[in-house]
């Protein structure tokens, strides 16, 4: 594994798979980090162990349905889009295979539009997401636990409260239109109780072996996505 960052151009193999990790500036209620889908995203990425070039990490996400937060930034998905697009093209002249490592489920519109876009044009990329099966939506006892392994000291365990439990396809028609905080105050759609890291740990085992798998199979579904 090569980190883009700290390579000089003569270093890289050539025609590389290059890995590129892609999360969100947002907030993830009164407990965790703004930046905890960057830091899943490029974790599961590492844990993999590719065979890769990995780039630096995108911090910058779709989030708008959170800017009813303070701490915020999103760039919506158009601009992401755009920007997914373009970094293709320019990577692609290089790199042999490009692939998007998704830590934040607001950016998938854009990731369903550039990635196709990008293979259409003659470019093989791809993307996969970082979802836990069962896992909660958003701040809650799976991202809690991961966090607890990979950065314990951001993690505000004094501040956790329980969020809105009710499934997130439910909420989906309500968060689309007024956006997190009129559905939880805290920002929280889940239940932070009971994660620990070493549930984290197990997590991110788990992500990293099926990124793994996915990446030897080159599977790519129509919407971009590396089963």
């Amino acid at each position: 594994m090569t980190d883009l960052a700290r390579a000089v151009w003569p270093e890289l193999p050539g025609r590389p798979l290059l890995a590129v990790p892609l999360g969100s500036v947002e907030q993830h209620g009164p407990h965790l980090p703004l930046a905890t889908d960057t830091v899943v995203a490029e974790a599961v990425v590492r844990a993999a162990r590719l065979d890769a070039v990995v780039a630096p990490a995108v911090p910058y996400g779709a989030s708008g349905e959170h800017e009813g937060f303070p701490g915020t930034v999103s760039v919506g998905t158009d601009a992401l889009t755009t920007m997914l697009v373009e970094y293709g093209r320019s990577a692609c002249r290089w790199a042999g295979r490009l692939l998007v490592v998704n830590g934040h489920g607001g950016n998938l519109d854009a990731l369903r539009s550039a990635v196709p876009l990008l293979r259409a044009e003659g470019r093989d990329a791809a993307w996969f997401p970082c979802g836990v099966p069962g896992g909660d939506a958003h701040a809650g006892r799976t991202e809690t636990s991961l966090l607890a392994h990979l950065e314990p000291g951001s993690v505000r365990t004094d501040r956790s409260v329980a969020g809105v439990t009710t499934p997130v396809g439910d909420l989906l028609p309500r968060l689309r239109a007024e956006g997190v905080r009129a559905v939880s105050p805290t920002g929280v759609l889940g239940d932070p109780a009971g994660a620990s890291a070493e549930e984290g740990a197990r997590l991110l085992a788990g992500l990293a072996a099926r990124l793994s798998a996915a990446v030897a199979r080159w599977d790519v579904a129509e919407d971009g996505r590396l089963r």
